[in-house]
């Protein structure tokens, strides 16, 4: 078991596995916390070796087994694609790592119950990066709805869609799945949007109905590996069949009642990473939108509506502890991961806590099961209960 003597966070180590867009977002919200990074494991040592320099880090990890084997590393980041989730978080764990996965914690249920188990045995602290909980606002709504000031939830709406993957020219690995897995848009964003939802209302996802739609059949494939979000041309290239949707529209019962509907897209023009949804309840309603951050709008039957605009002063406690910058100062994408990490890190400081505030691998567990509901559903052309 871990000690629970509190140590500073400036004497925690960490390090990254993956070079991507996202594994870089990691690095720069891990030194804002003041957390040393020591180094990065890519897919191969030169492009490692190469975003390492970027990022102004030490040397890259020759392999992920030595980065493993640095004493001096505390907590393994994994960002890498998702087939790899568990393989490497679990090495991590056996090894005595802290670990912090990207989701989808893994590809199937039966791989993310083993790694719940495995995590919850060891004692570390483990922990899906579900970011967008950490929104100051997202997190001052939770508590709101504890508190019941919408009344009882009775209906959740809204979509996450993105234009990242609109031509049959746009490519990325996660459209292979051997790589990220037989869902991709589900799977990549929506997983998003479930988790933030089910999270703020305090309900689980039961049950789903799903439509999944895959409208460009065969992209053009490029030779090399590409950034997540590049547009530029990549040269030579080779057709490829895909398989993974581009889009989906799910209908969702939630445990107390509660109904759902979700739209998820990567192929809407002009849409680059929009998430919005509604919670309306017996009393109130409330809405949030992501390119709008630190908006709520509140909405009532006989008074007029609000829309309550961030400020330390005025979030109750939840809010305030995800927010580090005052009024009238915008917290977007890159400030969710340090608030995320701020209460991981704490957790990794002083020990792993009981009820942690952050997502634990149960909450990536529960993802991956509404994930495999709703590909049955798409399936089968019928409801799927979430097992």
């Amino acid at each position: 078991m871990q000690s629970k003597t509190t140590r500073p966070v400036s004497d925690i180590g960490a390090a990254v596995v993956g070079t991507g867009f996202i594994g870089a977002v990691h690095v720069e919200a891990l030194r804002r916390l003041g957390v040393q990074v020591h180094g990065v494991v890519g897919s191969s040592h030169a492009r490692a070796a190469e975003r390492a320099a970027t990022l102004g880090l030490p040397p890259a990890y020759p392999s992920f087994e030595a980065m493993l084997a640095d004493s001096r590393v505390d907590v393994v980041h994994i960002t890498s694609p998702n087939r790899l989730h568990y393989p490497q978080a679990s090495a991590a764990l056996a090894a005595g790592k802290h670990v912090v996965c990207e989701k989808p914690l893994a590809t199937t249920s039966a791989e993310t119950a083993e790694l719940v188990r495995l995590a919850e045995a060891s004692g570390l602290v483990h922990a899906v990066n579900f970011n967008i909980r950490f929104y100051p606002i997202c997190r001052h709504l939770h508590q709101l709805v504890r508190e019941g000031a919408l009344g009882q939830v009775r209906l959740v709406s809204g979509h996450y869609l993105q234009d990242w993957l609109l031509l049959d020219s746009d490519w990325n690995w996660r459209l292979d799945p051997e790589l990220g897995g037989s869902l991709r848009a589900v799977a990549d964003i929506g997983s998003h949007w479930m988790d933030l939802t089910s999270h703020v209302a305090g309900q689980r996802i039961v049950s789903v109905m799903a439509d999944l739609k895959t409208f460009i059949p065969v992209r053009q494939q490029p030779a090399g590996p590409v950034e997540t979000f590049a547009t530029e041309p990549t040269g030579a290239t080779s057709a490829r069949t895909i398989t993974t949707e581009d889009c989906a529209t799910i209908l969702l019962r939630y445990e107390n009642g509660a109904l759902g509907n979700l739209t998820i897209s990567q192929i809407s023009p002009g849409r680059k990473n929009t998430l919005e949804f509604e919670i309306d309840g017996s009393s109130a309603a409330a809405a949030w939108h992501s390119e709008r951050p630190d908006e709520l709008w509140i909405g009532h039957r006989g008074r007029p509506n609000e829309l309550f605009s961030k400020d330390p002063a005025l979030l109750n406690a939840q809010g305030r502890a995800a927010s580090g910058l005052p009024a009238g100062h915008v917290e977007g994408f890159a400030d969710t991961f340090k608030a995320l990490y701020r209460a991981i890190y704490a957790a990794v400081a002083g020990g792993a806590p009981a009820n942690p505030d952050y997502p634990p691998f149960a909450d990536g567990h529960e993802s991956m099961l509404v994930c495999e509901a709703v590909a049955r559903s798409a399936r089968q052309g019928s409801w799927a209960s979430v097992r």
